[in-house]
């Protein structure tokens, strides 16, 4: 099953500092057959004006994945961390038993970046951040994995049996991707895809079950982001 949700099908929210879509249930927008997909709950689109930010407030128990498209995002917590992630960079927040943080855009250009929240498989863990840049991956024309709980080489560690993945294509090539348990959620970042038949443009999304392949192309360059889900 694919099922394809149009960006202009998202949830909507915007201020004067912060334009975000949602694709699942959030805040203010409820949509009852967009309640998360398994684990992963909030994956929300989010564009942030520049010197603005999210002021600092709580989180626990929840993996909370932040991949920067363009700009770049300030992170500072209760916990002693700060830092910067940037464009292509990934940081994870691992909200446990309790954090409190700020995420603010110091930069003079919009931020724009996803905000991925997963269920973590056991409540009030040690609160933890850590942040990676994932040189060449890019240029990888492959599935590069950037974040997992299964133990694979090279990734951030969340605390759930999961892997987020970047993919990058060229004009006319494509990608072969095996899901675990068949099932998964894939956002275009650039470009337009096909994945198993279905056109989708950047900033849609498509929810995947019982999938155990999927074959990735692209009519021209196209990047995607795919969590690779367990069935719930």
């Amino acid at each position: 099953m694919l099922d394809l949700r149009p960006f202009a099908s998202l949830g909507q929210f915007q201020n004067d500092w912060l334009t975000a879509r949602y694709h699942f249930s959030f805040s203010n927008y409820y949509d009852p057959q967009r309640s998360g997909w398994g684990p992963l709950l909030v994956w929300n689109d989010d564009t942030i004006r520049a010197g603005t930010g999210f002021a600092p407030h709580g989180h626990r128990d929840m993996e909370i994945i932040t991949y920067v498209r363009t700009g770049a995002i300030s992170h500072g917590d209760d916990k002693g961390n700060n830092g910067i992630t940037r464009a292509g960079e990934v940081q994870v927040m691992s909200a446990g038993s309790g954090i409190r943080h700020s995420e603010v855009n110091r930069e003079r250009e919009d931020t724009t970046l996803f905000q991925i929240w997963i269920e973590p498989h056991t409540a009030n863990l040690t609160p933890r951040w850590e942040q990676r840049q994932f040189p060449g991956a890019e240029g990888a024309h492959s599935l590069v994995p950037l974040v997992s709980g299964r133990g694979l080489p090279d990734t951030m560690t969340i605390a759930q049996d999961a892997t987020l993945w970047v993919g990058h294509l060229e004009a006319g090539q494509r990608l072969d991707a095996a899901l675990r348990d068949g099932a998964g959620y894939l956002v275009g970042v650039t470009g337009t895809l096909r994945v198993n038949g279905v056109e989708m443009s950047a900033r849609d999304g498509l929810a995947i079950l019982e999938e155990p392949g999927l074959v990735i192309e692209a009519a021209g360059p196209a990047s995607f982001v795919l969590a690779d889900l367990p069935r719930q």
